[in-house]
């Protein structure tokens, strides 16, 4: 039998103020949590998934208006008489303050944004402890360190007194998660933890929270469109659609049986590493586009420490047609490699070629007529799209820089790139925060191809994106890149992407090319023991086989 909810949900609404009127974004929600057991909350964007989290804890803009109620039950043994109960909604901010980060906390979906760029993470991390203990700052910094062990932060002794920027993606996102455990929280709501992550690292997380929930019994409400990570560690799920509650089940069952149609659709658009059937090889004596040749990129140390080495002696090809996938790990070089075939780095030795023009080691007034040969995808469009230019101007730019087309001229190819990226002409006059993730992630698709580029490099252009969005976005990216020829460095952590998208498979570990070949030898037939843990890191979207994964030997 479940035992008595730490959290409950009943009729939960969540309304804002805006120019055209007020809009609800979460409609009469109602579930609870009990203690020790893993929520996974799914949904498409704009679901209402991460509004409902802010909601509970208080940090929503003063424009929201919350309705219904938000109960927290705490106490020693939480299905006793003792237990006190605790109305959230209505809440001042101060009265929430006493509870955010000691019986509930939050796990931010971007750890970038969550964490202060001026203050190091010891620093942030003793002042969350300091806010609901009493203790010195001597003993908070010990805790702090203990913290960083805790969540499997390498030499966290040295590490507690680095800067964010100092740290990579998935160890960010440890410091966060130390964070919100510092107090022994009854709840952690985790907003899409291991968003951006790669297969191994978000293996680590997900074992991590795991380990908290076991070790302290804590609950855990997990936020996400990884439906292969609710399968491994979901012991029921909420489905949201349009802010509303659609279906709750059990893993097994939901996963088994769904009742809802969006659930099916959900479940349907979900891609599954060794069962997608991908674009076979390209022609070998097919035009090589991308020539990269014992690449060797590295950056200078710091304070008299040695460079450090990001690319090292890597050499590819990737041909008219084709899509390369390139994977590893946070840190192997992938989007190096990316940024120095675009001339956006410059290498230390080694040389790229681009349709057999050498562009490594141009300057920027050499490189700039050879631009029009490639485009870039960037992972965070949000972040690549000039907030002040309309996204008619956004696409519109490469075309004024690069081409001779008249005013009208231009007008009339922007808009046939947004039709050919399946978005009405009419979006040319909206700007960037008018629009979801996966319409930006189109408009960057579609400034990418304005030039008909020989070479596209696209960096993780859709770990950002749920389920449903991620397929859409993927389908227009393989007719597009049928129709216009271009050869694709595909950069992703997300190996079950790769394999429905990708002719060609490399590997890359520190720097290092450790294997590459056909999609069919090294997805299904790997001969690297990385390659191989890369494989068997990835979550699928099946709780039976993933019960099954973590009971077999690591390879």
């Amino acid at each position: 039998m479940r035992r008595a909810a730490v959290l409950s949900l009943s009729d939960l609404s969540v309304s804002f103020s805006t120019d055209g009127g007020r809009v609800r974004a979460v409609r009469d929600l109602s579930f609870d949590v009990a203690p020790g057991e893993v929520l996974a909350v799914v949904g498409e964007s704009g679901s209402g998934k991460s509004v409902t989290a802010r909601a509970v804890l208080g940090l929503l803009p003063s424009t929201a208006t919350v309705e219904g109620s938000a109960v927290l039950r705490s106490g020693e043994n939480p299905g006793s008489s003792s237990v006190r109960d605790r109305e959230l909604v209505g809440r001042s901010q101060r009265e929430l303050r006493s509870v955010r980060g000691d019986e509930v906390s939050m796990v931010f979906q971007e750890p970038s944004t969550a964490l202060d760029p001026v203050r190091t993470v010891g620093w942030q991390i003793v002042q969350g402890i300091r806010a609901h203990r009493s203790v010195s700052a001597k003993e908070a910094r010990a805790r702090a360190v203990e913290l960083l062990e805790l969540v499997g932060l390498p030499d966290p002794e040295q590490r507690v007194d680095y800067y964010p920027h100092q740290l990579s993606g998935g160890q960010k996102q440890r410091v966060v998660i130390a964070m919100a455990i510092a107090c022994d929280p009854d709840v952690i709501v985790a907003d899409e933890p291991t968003t951006a992550l790669d297969v191994t690292v978000q293996a680590q997380i997900l074992d991590l929270l795991l380990s908290l929930r076991d070790r302290l019994g804590t609950a855990i409400v997990l936020i996400t469109h990884n439906m292969g990570v609710v399968a491994d560690v979901a012991d029921r799920v909420v489905v949201m659609y349009r802010g509303r509650l659609v279906e709750t089940a059990p893993v097994d069952r939901l996963f088994a049986e769904p009742r809802h149609p969006y659930t099916r659709a959900l479940l349907d658009a979900v891609p599954h590493l060794g069962r997608e059937d991908g674009p076979e090889p390209v022609d070998l004596s097919s035009e090589v586009v991308l020539d990269v040749d014992d690449l060797v990129v590295e950056f200078a140390g710091r304070l008299g420490q040695p460079a450090f080495t990001a690319v090292d002696h890597v050499s590819l090809q990737v041909r008219r047609g084709e899509v390369l996938g390139l994977v590893g790990e946070s840190g192997s070089g992938k989007s190096t490699i990316g940024r120095t075939a675009v001339g956006l780095q410059q290498p230390t030795s080694g040389t790229v070629s681009v349709s057999g023009t050498v562009v490594s080691g141009l300057s920027d007034a050499r490189l700039r007529p050879l631009r029009s040969r490639f485009g870039f995808v960037f992972q965070d469009p949000a972040s690549s799209l000039n907030p002040r230019m309309s996204i008619g101007d956004c696409i519109a730019e490469p075309l004024r820089v690069q081409t001779d087309l008249s005013a009208a001229q231009v007008d009339a190819k922007v808009a046939s790139l947004l039709e050919s990226v399946q978005l009405p002409a009419s979006y040319a006059a909206r700007f960037g925060h008018e629009l979801s993730g996966g319409q930006r992630q189109r408009i960057s698709l579609a400034r990418a191809i304005a030039l008909d580029p020989d070479l596209l490099i696209a960096d993780e252009p859709t770990s950002a994106l749920d389920v449903s969005v991620q397929a859409t976005v993927l389908e227009l990216f393989a007719e597009l890149q049928q129709r216009v020829g271009f050869a694709c460095l595909f950069i992703s952590h997300d190996l079950a992407v790769v394999d429905s998208l990708a002719n060609r498979v490399a590997v890359l570990q520190h720097g290092r090319l450790v294997e590459q070949g056909s999609r069919e030898d090294v997805l299904r037939r790997p001969q690297e023991a990385y390659t191989q843990r890369l494989i068997a890191a990835v979550p699928v979207p099946d709780p039976a086989e993933q019960r099954r994964r973590r009971a077999a030997p690591t390879p």
